[in-house]
């Protein structure tokens, strides 16, 4: 995706469905899709990118709305921008993604910024991520020949299944589980910032389990599954749901540790070294996170 070669003409496409997209990547395999363009335009200013050609996926009505699905999904459009994803109509929806969304930026990011270019990117502190994880939502890659394929997100985000040549991702699809969902970040300063950490947590009642995704403090969202196994057996899920403030804080001590571990011992029988002031309070900021998301869901 990265070159510093200088190029000396660019072309411009811009298919007007996805199958057309796909051709384009096909037929110029080094031009580079575009839809908002936040992430792509930064590293060109930073002369990181230097395109052959670019797709514009901007005219693609298909994938720019999103619709219910049978079996209790949306199918989300990967050109939904986040401003559109922040609607309350959207938040009735998927609270936790449209949260997410507006928290994405400033209104000119949120406007341009689409849910399909943050997965792309795959940037750590990629907001809409950790509550793509705690979802466990799933994508539908468009390749070439009209061929579709599916694969989990999470997938994608570690690297286990990448995009091939000419491929894009169409849709996201998302269960809706009808439930509570909180998505809460820490950035370094006041207002939309990007985040030093996030936590998207999900409730699932009908399997009687809580989901909870780290995002932000590796290169991908972070899924501690023991304290979310944990934690769901304490959970009356027949009754009001609510917990004690002490489990609440002790849900948040599993997360941050499970995510930020100590150190190993330098030598065996030796105590592990301590965290560094700021990794420690990282770890103390993921667990604060953690206990006030818990305890809103369940609120």
């Amino acid at each position: 995706m990265t070159t510093h070669a200088p190029q000396t003409s660019q072309s411009v496409t811009l298919p007007a469905s996805l199958d057309e997209a796909v051709a384009a990547l096909t037929a110029m395999p080094a031009a580079v899709p575009v839809a908002g363009g936040t992430d792509l335009m930064a590293a060109v200013n930073r002369g990181q990118l230097r395109p052959a050609g670019l797709v514009g996926l901007g005219r693609i009505n298909e994938i720019r709305g999103w619709r219910y699905q049978d079996g209790g999904h949306a199918l989300l459009g990967a050109g939904l921008t986040h401003a559109r994803m922040g609607r309350p109509d959207f938040a009735a929806l998927i609270p936790a993604l449209a949260a997410s969304a507006r928290a994405a930026g400033p209104p000119q990011i949120r406007n341009a910024g689409t849910l399909g270019g943050n997965i792309a990117s795959a940037a750590p502190a990629g907001d809409t991520l950790p509550v793509l994880a705690a979802l466990e939502a799933e994508l539908i890659i468009a390749g070439p020949g009209g061929v579709r394929r599916e694969i989990p997100v999470a997938q994608l985000l570690a690297g286990r299944d990448l995009l091939g040549p000419a491929e894009l991702i169409g849709y996201v699809r998302v269960p809706l589980l009808h439930a509570p969902q909180v998505f809460l970040k820490a950035t370094g300063r006041t207002g939309p910032g990007r985040a030093t950490a996030s936590v998207a947590v999900v409730l699932d009642p009908q399997r009687r389990g809580v989901r909870c995704a780290v995002g932000a403090i590796a290169a991908m969202p972070l899924r501690p599954l023991e304290a979310e196994r944990w934690i769901a057996s304490l959970i009356d899920w027949d009754g009001e749901r609510g917990l004690a403030a002490e489990a609440l804080a002790a849900f948040g001590d599993y997360v941050a540790a499970a995510c930020i571990p100590d150190p190993e011992p330098t030598a065996p029988g030796e105590e592990p070294p301590p965290l560094p002031p700021a990794v420690l309070h990282l770890r103390r900021t993921v667990a604060a996170l953690a206990r006030r998301a818990l305890g809103r869901a369940l609120s």
